[in-house]
């Protein structure tokens, strides 16, 4: 028989959930106002067809870190970090695509 460490319950995941803290709250909304904020550059590429000025590099890093992230939250099965990085990841990608497509 295996025995579990005194602290088996972060192994095994707590029976009773703690409820989200107002920081949580807080860095969920802010999560999805700044990825809105990111709308208008992404249209700004796509049906105004210019890209001029955006940073490829800046654009293609934010995305690796947002797959990074995402990876990690899945690791952790923690579902504000992965869901918070699809739509990263939707939106750096298409703004990476856009700036080689529209240069």
């Amino acid at each position: 028989m295996t025995m579990l460490p005194a602290d088996a319950s972060c192994l095994t995941g707590s029976p009773h959930p703690q409820p989200v803290s107002g920081l949580e709250k807080v860095l969920r909304g802010l999560s999805v106002f700044t990825m809105l904020m990111t709308v208008p550059q992404v249209l700004t590429i796509w049906i105004g067809h210019n890209a001029g000025g955006v940073s490829l590099i800046s654009w293609f890093s934010y995305l690796i870190a947002a797959c990074l992230w995402f990876v990690y939250g899945l690791q952790k099965n923690d579902k504000t970090i992965y869901l918070a990085c699809v739509g990263w990841v939707l939106l750096d990608l298409a703004i990476v695509i856009g700036v080689i497509v529209y240069p």
